[in-house]
């Protein structure tokens, strides 16, 4: 008689493979399924950006201290930051082609390097022309960071959690942006706001850091190396530009409303970062720590908000999200912009809703401009598209810094409503990418 048991009859959903969790189940499946490799440029990736954040809002925090220092008007300062985004969208689409052609992490160091390098001189310019070159420089490398540590991850994710590993990506924006108004608020209450505009900019210099650990961490994704090196084509500006044909489709059209829909997403969002924090210190009267304590739930917003949006891109798709949160954004920055004089209560609350929505639709850019472009190309199209955008997008915050003086900041707001806008409308021109596989 044969002494072998029987097999053991499992419930039905239980069996393996039918039922059990895989390591790309649960809240962190889409970290684990990234494996030790995607884990460490997922590591280097957030770093850069969350300290790319926070050297740019040096400048945002500082812009009472500077206007008073060197006598500036809204326009002026206005202009600092446009400066910034102009340069920024050259540098953006530089790192893109630089990606495609030596590689992601190479690219990413560099990016790094040169927004730290330019945001410490910032803090030694002795007079405002100065300061404006050496904000349009530190755009050079805040403007590939974002690009190509996207695609560096993105080129890891699976398609299936590719919405949600980028949008915690997006979130360390506001990682840095807490960690700015965290540094701001120490060093304007311990130093007089001659020196403390210097000291903010003299912070920047952390990410050199991250450089090291980049350095000698992380590697590209192998199959995208692969695939670069047997590409001549790659990183190429002519592709991107290249129209279709009847047997074969260009990426004409595709870059055109990438760029268009980048334009409208970043001059809301500019408009708002920029002047937010001169719009609660000037016209709300709020001291250095009640400015601090109202963009905490601004921030706070902001983070659950990238959060919520890479899930749901992942859920609803990359333009049903983008068009959920655009409508949201406007209807929020019309209410924050006119919330009546005495309810400063009522403007700490709906600081957390407008921080979310108008982070929430960005937490699908990285995963949707990666999937809208072939891998010989994707620095190129995406480092140029989002950068595009900022350029353009520079054009708000300008504006609202041109009008301050006549409609008063809180009133130039709503300018940025218009920017989701025009985000929603070039979305009609863009196809639909989710669980698109990169090749």
């Amino acid at each position: 008689m044969s002494t072998t048991p029987p097999p053991r009859i499992l419930p039905t959903g239980t069996q393996p493979g039918a039922g059990e969790p895989t390591a790309e189940e649960g809240p962190f499946g889409w970290l684990r399924a990234l494996g030790p490799r995607g884990r460490r440029a997922f590591g280097g990736a957030f770093g850069g950006y969350a300290l790319d954040s926070y050297d740019y809002f040096t400048l945002p925090l500082t812009m009472v201290a500077l206007a008073a220092y060197f006598g500036l008007d809204s326009g002026q300062t206005g202009l600092l930051t446009t400066v910034t985004l102009v340069v920024s969208a050259i540098g953006g689409a530089l790192a893109g082609v630089l990606a495609d052609r030596v590689g992601r992490v190479k690219a990413l160091l560099l990016t790094v390097i040169t927004y730290a390098v330019f945001t410490v001189a910032c803090g030694f310019a002795p007079n405002y022309e100065t300061l404006l070159v050496f904000r349009a420089l530190q755009g050079l490398g805040f403007g590939g960071e974002w690009a190509v540590g996207a695609i560096l991850v993105a080129e890891y994710a699976s398609a299936r959690h590719r919405g949600r590993t980028l949008g915690a990506i997006q979130s360390s924006w506001a990682v840095g942006w807490a960690l700015a108004v965290v540094v701001y608020t120490l060093v304007f209450s311990l130093a007089g706001d001659d020196l403390a505009w210097r000291v903010m900019f003299w912070t920047g210099a952390l990410p050199a850091l991250l450089v090291v650990w980049i350095r000698r961490s992380v590697h590209d994704a192998p199959r995208a190396a692969e695939a670069r090196a047997k590409d001549a084509g790659r990183g190429s500006f002519a592709a991107i530009f290249k129209p279709g044909t009847a047997g074969a489709p260009g990426l004409l059209r595709v870059t055109l409303f990438a760029s268009l829909l980048s334009t409208g997403v970043q001059g809301g969002y500019y408009t708002l970062a920029t002047w937010v924090p001169t719009y609660l210190k000037d016209e709300r009267d709020l001291s250095v720590v009640g400015t601090g304590g109202y963009l905490t739930f601004l921030i706070s917003g902001a983070f659950i908000g990238y959060l919520t949006g890479g899930y749901l891109t992942d859920v609803l798709g990359r333009k049903r999200n983008i068009w959920l949160f655009a409508l949201l954004s406007a209807v929020c920055i019309l209410a924050y912009a006119n919330i009546p004089d005495g309810a400063n209560t009522l403007l700490l609350v709906l600081g957390f809703p407008l921080g979310f929505c108008m982070s929430a639709i960005f937490s699908g850019f990285g995963s949707y401009l990666s999937e809208l472009y072939p891998t010989a190309v994707r620095g190129a199209g995406q480092g140029f598209t989002y950068n595009t955008g900022r350029a353009v997008g520079a054009v708000f915050p300008t504006t609202v810094g041109f009008l301050a003086d006549s409609w008063g900041v809180g009133g130039a707001l709503v300018f940025g409503a218009i920017g989701y806008g025009i985000a929603a409308l070039a979305l009609l021109g863009l196809p639909e990418t989710r669980g698109r596989e990169l090749a």
